[in-house]
């Protein structure tokens, strides 16, 4: 029996590949909204869009997702292909291993999965891919007058954004500020400032602010009071960090919880706070 036809996923494929993820995968995901996830554009000639497999009538019968993306990592641009959305029909659950290898056979890139189920971390880490720190820092959020008198302060209007970010942070804040379900904002004075992107969550029945990422960690632990107070006055109890991208523990009223799923990377030059969320399905889908 000949093996199923696999092939690359092409811009002209997303509007059938998406519908089948909508049916077959999440249908709480409009296709159109997953197609364009897809679409970004994140300074990569990408080479795909992920590969799929067809049944003999040559109806989609499974996929994996690439989304392809670069960005500096310690001053050098380095590219990274997302995996997600890994779905394959009960009749052909045999092919997934090999769709999975097909995206990972691509040379010149650092392999991510962001949002992977159980079931897809046991596979991913077959294929040596490394599941990283799942824990997350809590901070605590209190009022921090102090650094608000020393002129320390946030920027939350989308119009003076931008105006306030060093040239690396506005173009990190360039390439995501079109997804609705992302919030923004710059922390910090004068030149000393990092683009912050959240989601207001909920921890323990209380509001929480998810950080989904920042551009200046040094910056961003400086002003996590600040930070923290600016959250508190728009109604957020905690703040919610991966440990991971953390350079040293905050000076700050926190605690650790574990039992988050794992991320997995596979890389032979980066380790896990190399990797970010962004640039990824984490951010292009709201999750």
């Amino acid at each position: 029996m000949a093996l199923p036809k696999l092939e690359p996923i092409r811009d002209e494929d997303l509007p059938a590949f998406c519908a089948f993820l909508h049916k077959h995968l999440n249908p709480s995901h409009p296709a159109d909204i997953w197609a364009e996830a897809f679409r970004q554009n994140w300074g990569v000639d990408k080479p795909n869009n992920g590969f799929l497999i067809r049944d003999e009538a040559g109806e989609i019968a499974g996929g994996i997702g690439a989304i392809y993306a670069a960005y500096p990592v310690r001053g050098k641009l380095e590219q990274f292909c997302n995996i997600t959305s890994w779905m394959v029909l009960d009749a052909y659950r045999t092919q997934s291993m090999r769709l999975a290898m097909a995206v990972i056979s691509q040379p010149g890139f650092h392999f991510t999965d962001l949002s992977p189920t159980a079931v897809v971390e046991q596979s991913l880490k077959f294929l040596k891919f490394t599941p990283m720190n799942e824990a997350r820092t809590v901070l605590f959020n209190l009022p921090a007058p102090h650094q608000r008198l020393n002129g320390a302060g946030i920027v939350s209007n989308p119009s003076h954004i931008e105006q306030k970010l060093d040239a690396a942070s506005r173009k990190v804040y360039q390439d995501h500020k079109h997804f609705p379900w992302l919030k923004f904002l710059a922390v910090g004075k004068g030149n000393d400032r990092s683009l912050v992107i959240y989601k207001r969550a909920t921890l323990k029945n209380l509001p929480s602010a998810e950080i989904i990422g920042f551009t200046n960690p040094d910056t961003f632990l400086r002003y996590l009071p600040v930070l923290g107070c600016h959250f508190l006055l728009s109604g957020m109890a905690t703040t919610r960090v991966e440990t991971r991208l953390l350079a040293s523990k905050p000076a700050w009223p926190h605690t650790e919880l574990k039992g988050y799923r794992h991320r997995v990377f596979r890389s032979d030059t980066l380790g896990e706070a190399d990797i970010q969320n962004l640039y990824s399905e984490y951010v292009a889908l709201d999750l």
